[in-house]
């Protein structure tokens, strides 16, 4: 079956044209329609399409931004088969392939779209006053949310470091709230910098923020940050490695659901 190939132009740096992505594909035997888009309305009206079309089979050739967006508008409609999602890593974040050990390199990436190695994953759903988004990577509320939008206004020539300078300027202003975060077996009552929820492992350019998620578990895991602000200079060079669970003013649980 063709995979249907959504190019986000704007994502990250200047990647590969339409028609470079697409004989890439045809080099390794393998069926696919290139299409560009430019706004969330494009990912929604194709993704509409190929469903009432009867097609399964999707890649996001982006970055995270990407994924997240396609599986917004995959989970918007009711399907008979669960669909397909690869991603050729063409953003300034890619951490969703993390946790799958696909290489950052979109050629490399491509060739795990070869043969019937399938894996179910899991996705979050978030309800609000905003309505209902999902998510199946990392969502997070606090110090690291403001990072992104820091990072967004930062040059994109510096690429992955981009999230980590925005962490620091975010930082710098950002004041810890009092929090109640209820999950399935236990409520946390602190003063939070941040909270985590996560699906997969990683986020932020490489952080390996929740080292014990699974996309198949059922479960999310959940990380709050407690304490003040300078806490984060020792707590920081631990999450890029993923040992920073352990660390006391980090309060875990995992759960099907959190509020």
């Amino acid at each position: 079956m063709t995979w249907i190939v959504l190019r986000n132009p704007n994502a990250g740096w200047r990647g590969p044209s339409p028609a470079v992505i697409e004989a890439a594909f045809r080099e390794h035997g393998i069926s696919a329609e290139i299409h560009t888009t430019q706004t969330l309305g494009d990912v929604d009206r194709i993704v509409a399409r190929e469903h009432r079309a009867g097609r399964t089979k999707f890649v996001a050739a982006g970055g995270d931004g990407t994924v997240h967006s396609l599986v917004n508008a995959l989970l918007g409609h009711p399907w008979e088969t669960p669909p397909t999602v690869g991603v050729l890593p063409l953003g300034s974040g890619s951490d969703f392939l993390r946790t799958f050990a696909i290489p950052q390199d979109w050629r490399k990436a491509l060739t795990h779209l070869i043969g019937e190695d399938l894996y179910l994953c899991d996705a979050g759903r978030i309800e609000g006053t905003f309505g209902e988004h999902f998510f199946v990577n990392v969502a997070d509320i606090g110090v690291a949310g403001a990072a992104v939008k820091w990072s967004g206004r930062l040059p994109r020539i510096i690429g992955k470091m981009r999230y980590t300078a925005g962490f620091w300027i975010a930082l710098a202003g950002f004041p810890s709230r009092q929090v109640t975060v209820e999950t399935d077996r236990k409520t946390i009552d602190a003063k939070a910098i941040n909270i985590v929820v996560a699906n997969g492992q990683f986020f932020g350019g490489g952080m390996n923020i929740a080292p014990q998620a699974a996309l198949t578990d059922g479960l999310l895991d959940v990380e709050v940050f407690t304490g003040q602000r300078r806490q984060a200079f020792s707590v920081m060079p631990r999450v890029v490695k993923g040992l920073h669970l352990r660390h006391a003013s980090v309060q875990t649980a995992r759960s099907e659901r959190v509020v």
